[in-house]
């Protein structure tokens, strides 16, 4: 009980700042002078000071700096932050494909860990932590004066090794698992033909290319090109584009994956701190899925690079987008080396759909909402009402045999095969219905795809704007 306490507490704190945290962002910024800033760092240099001669123990100056560093770049935003030699090794490891760990995409809130999502077929996903959950401890230590490079470290460890988390999920109580480290392998891509649940043996089913991406990487737009060729070939209806719970990745890997279904049209543009700081990215001629119908799948755990593409598909009306409502990570994080082996990892832009929305806190809103939802079966393979189940009723020997040797057959639950997972999977049996539809229908979105001179034209009528609003205040 007294552990279940300290657990809430912890999770308030943040909570009961959030307001008032809030209420300062929408404050504008007073900027200091050079002679205040130079004031402000000479405290700096006098606290560091301090704090190394009268600290009870032997400081470790590295680390104080280290974290003083990192500090004042979380102070930005969650996503910023100083990459130590290490940290910035491990970063290009896992940019790879292959790296250590539980297969968890997680970032600061108020204070806490989250979980963007798990990796497909990790231990995280396997042991059933989902989007939108919150960490409180890692082996028994509490999160909350943890900065995410270092809660990201105590996951991190020899493949075999066993990790302990507590775990928060929505309305549930709080729950402990202890995962067994592995050696992540992020496939990128997965693809296969699908039929709608029932009609797996009618050898006249349509089908359906599904496509799973489950992040965005160096090599994704290579498989998924290999993938579109390989269906392309097997003559598919249309396709489902699933990226649910994929947290993104390169942002170059999502405009080449939007590319590979648009013939023309404008992808993202991403738009920095001055008015000018606009960059648009461009479909080029060529839709490898020779304009069949697609359904692209989003929910809570698809984050930045997969709400890129859900919003550049949605807005040049080449897919519809079913599910539920995305992340909302809508920003653009750079490294910038510092020459020692360490580096930075700071928030330079913001991204925007085609029609001009912003990602960010809002994430993409489905055009047809279909949140997950539990097939029941409305009948039992075995009738709770039948001979067997009156009183004193003649026992049928042979299957009392045939379930004793069962029995001892069948020690573990019988595992999902492939088919029935898929059945089971309401969001996807419901994409697929539309892309039944929509294959049937053979046009959908009136949309016209921008070009580089429209948005030219719209970024200059912007920027007269910007000015006009600007000598209006200069006026007043």
């Amino acid at each position: 009980m007294l552990k279940k306490l300290l657990v809430l507490m912890c999770l308030l704190v943040p909570m009961t700042t959030f307001a008032a945290d809030k209420a300062k962002e929408d404050e504008p910024v007073e900027h200091l002078t050079d002679e205040q800033i130079y004031e402000q760092l000479k405290k700096f240099a006098l606290v560091f000071e301090a704090a190394r001669d009268n600290f009870v123990e032997e400081a470790d100056e590295k680390k104080m700096l280290e974290a003083a560093m990192n500090g004042m770049l979380q102070a930005l935003d969650p996503h910023s932050s100083y990459l130590s030699a290490d940290d910035f090794k491990e970063f290009n490891d896992k940019s790879q494909g292959e790296f250590g760990g539980l297969g968890i995409q997680i970032t600061s809130d108020r204070g806490a860990v989250r979980v963007i999502s798990p990796i497909d077929d990790t231990p995280a996903d396997k042991a059933g932590i989902k989007a939108g959950d919150y960490i409180t401890h890692i082996d028994d230590e509490p999160v909350f004066d943890l900065t995410l490079n270092q809660a990201t470290k105590k996951m991190k460890g020899r493949p075999g090794t066993k990790v302990k988390l507590t775990v928060i999920s929505e309305g549930e109580e709080p729950r402990t698992i202890t995962l067994k480290r592995a050696i992540i392998k992020v496939e990128s891509v997965k693809y296969e033909e699908k039929t709608m649940a029932g009609m797996e043996d009618d050898e006249d089913a349509e089908k359906i290319g599904y496509i799973r991406i489950s992040d965005f990487g160096a090599t994704t737009a290579k498989e998924l090109n290999e993938a579109l060729e390989e269906l392309e070939d097997k003559d598919v209806i249309g396709y489902v584009l699933d990226v649910r719970n994929n947290p993104g990745g390169y942002l170059t890997a999502a405009i080449d994956v939007a590319d590979a279904f648009l013939d023309a049209g404008e992808i993202v543009s991403t738009r920095g701190k001055r008015p000018t700081d606009i960059e648009r990215n461009f479909a080029t001629p060529g839709d490898l899925a020779n304009g069949k119908p697609v359904v692209v799948l989003i929910n809570h755990g698809s984050a930045s690079a997969s709400e890129i593409v859900a919003g550049a598909l949605q807005d040049n009306g080449r897919a519809l987008v079913m599910g539920s409502q995305s992340f909302g990570k809508g920003s653009v994080q750079q490294q910038k080396p510092l020459g020692d082996g360490t580096a930075i990892h700071i928030t330079i832009a913001r991204y925007y759909t085609p029609s001009g929305r912003s990602i960010q806190n809002e994430g993409i809103t489905p055009d047809i909402e279909v949140l997950q939802s539990k097939i029941e079966v409305l009948e039992r393979r075995e009738s709770l009402y039948s001979e067997a189940s009156f009183r004193n009723s003649l026992k049928n020997e042979d299957a009392e045999k045939k379930d004793k040797n069962k029995s001892d057959d069948d020690t573990d639950e019988e595992e999902l095969t492939d088919e029935e997972k898929d059945a089971l999977d309401y969001q996807l049996q419901r994409a697929m219905d539309m892309v039944r539809a929509m294959s049937k229908l053979k046009t959908w979105g009136d949309l016209v795809p921008a070009t580089p001179e429209s948005a030219a034209a719209l970024d200059a009528e912007m920027a007269e704007d910007i000015d006009e609003d600007k000598d209006a205040a200069d006026e007043k």
